[in-house]
């Protein structure tokens, strides 16, 4: 299974620190994620009682669950060392920084894992720069490929 990406994240902010968090999740979640069913819509992070949590990531329901099937969009605890969020809480008090999930990976030893970036957000001209550069790669590819 590929990893799942947050395409929205690098073309809204700067992403600044990026950090690797465990997720807690049910059986039926990790069974879904396998599948590729997740959404990152309005999904961000969170601080709350020295814990780092998840909101409105959208993990579908197991197509083959039953009755104990997970509530899709539940916030979700990530697990990192004591250090590593007291790090991004410290700079989560700077103006103008956000929490944001950019992709859900599994490692070789079967674990779920997400990486998390510490952004700052983009103003519109850098949306329409981040466009620009974007459009010169793929022409550039596409005369390269036709030569």
């Amino acid at each position: 299974m590929a990893a799942l990406l947050n395409r929205q994240a690098t073309f809204n902010y700067f992403i600044e620190d990026r950090f690797e968090a465990g997720l807690q999740l049910v059986g039926t979640e990790v069974k879904s994620l396998r599948e590729g069913k997740a959404s990152f819509n309005d999904a961000y992070c969170l601080i709350e009682e020295g814990e780092i949590w998840i909101k409105s990531l959208h993990i579908a329901p197991y197509t083959h669950g039953t009755h104990s099937n997970h509530d899709p969009i539940r916030a979700r605890k990530l697990l990192l060392q004591k250090r590593e969020i007291k790090k991004i809480a410290s700079q989560l008090k700077e103006r103008g920084f956000t929490l944001i999930p950019l992709k859900i990976f599994f490692k070789t030893n079967g674990f779920a894992k997400i990486e998390i970036g510490l952004a700052r957000g983009k103003k519109q001209a850098d949306k329409r720069e981040s466009l620009k550069k974007k459009q010169a790669e793929r022409e550039m590819k596409r005369d390269q490929s036709v030569d």
